[in-house]
């Protein structure tokens, strides 16, 4: 079978028409027929050496396709490396932003003592947590390792939840109106929901949850402007002030009522 195999590729229409267009088949080809035609010789059955011709493919096309699947887990091993080396990453364990956590922590605490009417201890806790806001940002400003991207995001997020328990807490004392707490929420509301835009945009890609909600993925450097600066520090004294009224026996002075009005068009401006 072999022989006349080889007299049909040597014949001149089979070298003009087909070989041109197969020669990288024919050893494989070559091979082929005479594996074939020696098991033939052997006496072993067709049916049996095409089934054994078919396992042995079958064989080759999953050893060829476990080969695949690691080299490909191996490529996505290796861009994965690449992309995390190319992802900026910083220490989050700084001083500032374990003093904004503990703004953030005491905020509830805070709103509770100002519900049991513990206004002398609301106060100094208070007064506790501004010292906090004010040492972070100094600390962050004069020392370089101390700086850090989540940092810029964590400390307007600190003064944000504090701000918005104490009107919440005050509002349900009846010492600030629903209608000023309902406005100042909404615009925080509004600015946390812009900060975690920017930090979704700011993320390279790809963008999962996974590396979204990790904190030592540097993102963008949030910077507030002179407008919420501001907006914060009236916000703060109109509570610190509110606050200490029950204490000083000074409730529904028409400094406050002033200060109402200041705090409602100030949570207009962004």
């Amino acid at each position: 079978m072999a022989s006349v195999v080889l007299k049909l590729l040597s014949t001149k229409m089979c070298q003009m028409c087909i070989l041109p267009r197969a020669q990288l088949l024919r050893p494989g080809l070559l091979g082929w027929v005479a594996s074939l035609d020696y098991s033939m010789d052997q006496g072993q059955k067709p049916q049996e050496l095409l089934q054994s011709m078919l396992q042995k493919k079958k064989q080759h096309f999953k050893e060829s396709g476990q080969i695949l699947l690691k080299d490909i887990k191996e490529t996505r091993d290796k861009v994965k490396e690449k992309m995390e080396e190319i992802v900026e990453r910083e220490n989050v364990l700084t001083i500032p932003n374990l003093l904004c956590i503990s703004r953030i922590v005491i905020s509830p605490f805070l709103g509770y003592l100002i519900l049991q009417s513990e206004y002398h201890l609301a106060l100094g806790v208070f007064v506790f947590a501004g010292i906090t806001d004010l040492v972070d940002g100094w600390i962050a400003r004069n020392f370089e390792s101390q700086a850090s991207k989540m940092g810029s995001f964590l400390d307007p997020m600190a003064d944000k939840v504090l701000i918005a328990t104490l009107f919440l807490s005050l509002t349900y004392m009846d010492l600030i109106p629903v209608v000023l707490t309902g406005a100042i929420i909404t615009r925080d509301l509004f600015l946390v929901g812009a900060a975690f835009y920017v930090r979704y945009k700011s993320l390279p890609p790809p963008r999962t949850l996974s590396r979204y909600f990790d904190v030592t993925h540097a993102t963008a450097q949030l910077s507030p402007t002179a407008i919420s600066k501001w907006n914060t520090g009236m916000q703060l004294l109109l509570v610190a002030t509110t606050l200490a009224a029950p204490v000083f026996s000074c409730v529904d002075h028409p400094a406050l009522h002033a200060m109402w009005y200041v705090g409602m068009s100030s949570a207009f401006l962004v």
